[in-house]
């Protein structure tokens, strides 16, 4: 009798696409961009670097408790499955809802378009308008991020293990880029220690604080992003905490150092004045060559940072279809290639669609504080499943528990609680969790189709 091919994820990711995977996730724009408005918000370089620390500790605290997560349920769709297995599936299918419609792809959306920024650099013909549809202007900037969204679509599409290839290999010409500048900053002549001890007039106070952890931790965001492919990570209860953390500690590492050499280069008031500061810093240093090299530099880490959502927000609307949460269709996989191929084309294409629209940051902006939402439910899960499931095998447990998986949520809602409760972001906020309860008729349409639990 004939064999039937199986089909289905193949664990094709070692340890070090899966770190890459973290890393890559991690550094896009955010470490080019952020200083500005976290001066801004508290005024010091002392104070900018202990918000850093801060966001450092919490997003290390959520790579240790997802650790466990990881390697308990090394499953597709990261959250997907922990929320589901704590608390059910409508919260699992509102995190899959987040995910797919704003946050997942229009973080991809994002990147590519902060790619076609600093390329417009080089090319200004990118910011002409092409067309205009209605009251929407598309330029050709927006359909090179299209197409560069579309290929690495493509690419991904021809298995995860080629994908991973080129997540190590574009994060560590990142890595190394990067670093190259921050040495170059931080021994410079012009630069002087006393420019660390300067300051800028801030919003202050507990508001500022937590206004500039928010940018923080949008640099930060993308640590949890690996989970999303544990169905395809080789030895998952080995390599998955590893990946996390090792990947995680790395960025911070990379961070701090960046920062000391802007501010090291720059006075707070010229750091408060630039929107893009390791330009500036360049600029300063070797003229319009120097910030050449950045939009270069900027340019490897965005693509880098825009691979990676492409790899893993594919998984999302793939486990949710998986579950029973989505259309059926978007869990077929490739007979040839072994991967999502139709969750790929969905997400690809939504991200495309926002991209033209040219409304992809609004709505990003919109759910940034909800995705901590989740990431607090995730993490109080570790709690939950070790009362709810204590028989289930964890190769690696949450180091400080139950402690740091506490401190993490107490985190995790004080960003959720002051972000709602500040003037300058309760409309997005309201927004966005406004979006978060639209996703719930949806949910009932698919419960009602597919008749999930």
């Amino acid at each position: 009798m004939a064999s039937t091919k199986i089909v289905g994820l193949k664990r094709d990711l070692g340890v070090w696409s899966a770190s890459a995977i973290v890393v890559g996730s991690i550094i896009g724009s955010g470490i080019f961009l952020v200083p500005k408005a976290m001066i801004l918000q508290v005024g010091s370089p002392g104070m900018v670097f202990v918000v850093w620390i801060v966001g450092a500790l919490l997003s290390l605290g959520g790579a240790l408790t997802y650790a466990e997560l990881g390697a308990a349920f090394p499953e597709a769709g990261g959250e997907i499955v922990y929320l589901k297995k704590a608390y059910g599936s409508l919260v699992s299918f509102l995190f899959g809802w987040t995910q797919v419609i704003v946050a997942g792809s229009g973080s991809i959306a994002a990147l590519a378009a902060g790619f076609v920024l600093y390329l417009a650099n080089f090319y200004p013909v990118l910011d002409t308008v092409m067309v205009t549809v209605g009251p929407v202007a598309i330029r050709y900037g927006q359909l090179f991020a299209a197409g560069l969204i579309a290929g690495l679509s493509i690419v991904n599409y021809f298995g995860v293990k080629l994908g991973g290839e080129i997540q190590v290999a574009t994060t560590v010409v990142k890595a190394a880029a990067i670093g190259a500048i921050v040495l170059i900053g931080a021994t410079a002549s012009q630069g002087s220690v006393a420019n660390l001890t300067s300051s800028t007039p801030a919003v202050g106070g507990v508001s500022g604080f937590f206004a500039a952890l928010v940018a923080a931790l949008w640099a930060y965001d993308g640590w949890n992003n690996v989970t999303k492919v544990s169905g395809e990570v080789k030895n998952p209860q080995r390599n998955l905490p590893l990946a996390l953390i090792l990947g995680t500690l790395g960025v911070v590492a990379l961070y701090l150092v960046a920062n000391f050499a802007y501010f090291y280069v720059l006075s707070s008031q010229e750091v408060a004045s630039s929107d893009r500061v390791a330009a500036e810093m360049m600029r300063r240093l070797y003229g319009p060559t120097g910030a050449a090299v950045i939009s270069v530099a900027a340019m490897i880490s965005i693509f880098s940072a825009l691979n990676a959502s492409v790899l893993a927000n594919a998984r999302v609307p793939y486990a949710m279809a998986m579950e029973g949460m989505f259309f059926r269709s978007v869990s077929k996989v490739s007979p040839d290639h072994s991967t999502p191929s139709v969750a790929l084309f969905v997400s690809g294409l939504w991200a495309v669609l926002l991209v033209l629209s040219g409304t992809y940051d609004q709505l990003f902006n919109y759910v940034i504080f909800a995705s901590w939402i989740f990431y607090g439910l995730a993490g109080f899960s570790v709690i939950v499943l070790r009362r709810t499931q204590p028989e289930i095998e964890r190769p690696c447990r949450t180091l400080g528990y139950p402690v740091l998986p506490v401190l993490f949520v107490l985190g995790a809602l004080a960003l959720v609680g002051n972000t709602l409760y500040n003037e300058q972001s309760r409309t997005e906020s309201v927004i966005g969790l406004l979006g978060i309860i639209a996703g719930i008729p949806f949910y009932w349409f698919w419960r009602n189709r597919y008749h999930t639990d």
